[in-house]
């Protein structure tokens, strides 16, 4: 065991890999944020540093650690790497947003997740150094450390790494949501493990990755960081999403894994300079969260290439399915979110009944796989026989693949038949005209539920009401007509680029309210 790198004689455990890759390593560079290289060498330092000034704090395993920052900031995963060496579980309290940290929880949220899970140590960066002494004014017990001056070593020697237990809890991680109520997951080390270990599996081996990062350290992309960094790779941070910055990044740092949001690979596509970027390192584009327009993945096959891989996956299951490079150059794949990953078992069912549905009816999706959760931490439903249920609704088609429909309770019932938004939604956004789309029930006087749609038109393109009706009967049918819909110069969105429903209702109930007043 190297006395500078703890823990090196278990390589089943992540952190332990990642510390045995930096000791082989140590002059070669393993983070890039803002302008600044840190080495392998220097990062291990950091995480037996920070792992000793936890443990005199008090910290040992089974005792849950809090962490503040700013986004993807390198301290997040020193902290987490840190805590995971001594068998602690980690909470990221920052946002629950696995796309973006634009917007933080407000404090009385954070103060509850850290009642929820016990959390007696929170350690904060420069910025939430005041968030920090508010929350433990509010959280009597809670002890702050300053990751500025509260990390160091202090002469303590390197802390001997707690037995590594695969059934333990490795972290708390939060769904995301259009509210600021938070539902808190579990996940164990063991689970956390199998992500990474799937992830370095599809690394070249002879050729360490270069992984740009613009979604949160805290949420769906981080296992993906500790592959690479497990893998001997370099991880660029970024703070926020620019998509100029990250084009630039691509060729000058010689990137070769991006992960993005869907709103972010559309914003990619609209930037002038996409289509005579220098993309030749880039080996992989992974792209997940929210359903993508199929002609607008056309359009990213013919700047981006054999490079694209759509994942379907949530934060309960890990990835659920996946359109590979190939797939993508079949035009009539690109409405699906593709096929389950080998380890992924996929059933659909009656969301009433529970039973499953006929192949290529529309049933709510269950997913089993080594990946999925262990359950909640307080509300919410417990995987069943290692059965997952997603909420989501979807059908097989004819090759097998994956079509989401939408999610369980966003189902119209109009006429007497289920109507399902996404399937008009796609429908509409397909349509050259329109950029972006929503489709929502509202239910009249006489609490009969209608069809309505929000429509967000390309720049300098014109949507036609009548024309779009017209759109939608000829692709699906005359039921699905909506019976209402507006035209937004540029619909509201959440911070996970969904279109923010509860503004959009706000603005069609008032429109109603005012036609009313007209009569």
């Amino acid at each position: 065991m190297s006395a500078g790198h703890p823990g090196t004689d278990h390589p089943e455990h992540y952190v332990h890999r990642i510390l045995h890759t930096a000791a082989g390593r140590p002059g070669a560079v393993a983070l890039r944020r803002d302008g600044r290289a840190v080495t392998a060498g220097e990062f291990a330092a950091s995480v037996t540093d920070a792992a000793a000034a936890l443990r005199r704090a008090g910290v040992a395993a089974g005792r849950m650690v809090a962490i503040l920052t700013v986004p993807s900031h390198p301290m997040m995963l020193t902290v987490r790497y840190a805590a995971h060496l001594l068998g602690a579980p980690v909470v990221h309290i920052r946002s629950m947003n696995p796309r973006s940290d634009a917007e933080s929880l407000p404090a009385d949220i954070q103060a509850e997740v850290l009642r929820a899970t016990g959390a007696r140590t929170l350690v904060v960066d420069g910025d939430n150094a005041a968030r920090g002494r508010l929350l433990a004014e509010a959280v009597p017990g809670v002890t702050v450390l300053d990751g500025r001056t509260g990390l160091g070593r202090d002469g303590d020697p390197v802390p001997e790494p707690a037995p590594y237990d695969r059934d333990a809890l490795a972290l708390i991680d939060f769904t995301s949501g259009s509210t600021n109520r938070p539902k808190m997951v579990r996940q164990l080390f063991g689970t956390r493990q199998t992500h990474v270990d799937r992830l370095v599996a599809g690394l070249d081996p002879d050729r360490p990755a270069t992984l740009l990062s613009v979604t949160p350290l805290s949420h769906a992309g981080a296992p993906l960081v500790d592959a690479v960094l497990a893998g001997g790779g370099t991880v660029v941070l970024h703070e926020t999403f620019d998509a100029g910055a990250v084009l630039r990044d691509i060729a000058e740092l010689r990137v070769t894994d991006v992960y993005l949001g869907v709103p972010h690979l559309y914003r990619l596509l609209e930037h002038p300079a996409a289509a005579r970027a220098d993309l030749s390192s880039l080996r992989q584009l992974v792209y997940s969260a929210t359903p993508a327009a199929p002609a607008r993945i056309a359009a990213a096959v013919e700047i981006f290439g054999d490079r694209l891989i759509q994942v379907y996956g949530t934060t309960e299951a890990g990835g659920i399915t996946c359109l590979t490079p190939l797939d993508h150059r079949e035009p009539e794949l690109l409405g699906t979110v593709g096929r389950p990953f080998p380890w992924v078992d996929v059933v659909l069912r009656d969301p009433d009944g529970g039973g499953e549905v006929p192949r290529g009816a529309i049933g709510e999706v269950y997913v089993r796989s080594p990946t999925v959760t262990a359950g909640y931490l307080g509300a919410g439903e417990s995987p069943r026989d290692g059965w997952l249920r997603t909420g989501d609704l979807a059908r097989w088609d004819r090759h097998g693949y994956l079509r989401l429909t939408g999610r369980v309770g966003h189902i119209v019932k109009s006429a007497g038949l289920k109507i399902y938004p996404a399937e008009i939604e796609r429908v509409l956004i397909a349509h050259p005209a329109v950029h972006n789309a929503t489709v929502y029930g509202v239910r009249d006087d006489d609490y009969v539920e209608r069809v309505h749609a929000a429509v967000e038109p390309n720049a300098g393109a014109h949507c036609d009401r009548t024309v779009l009706a017209a759109h939608v009967a000829q692709a699906l049918s005359a039921i699905h007509v909506p019976s209402a819909i507006t035209v937004w110069e540029r619909l509201p969105l959440l911070d996970s680029g969904k279109p923010d429903l509860r503004a959009i209702r706000a603005a069609d109930a008032n429109a109603e309210v005012s036609m009313k007043g007209a009569r």
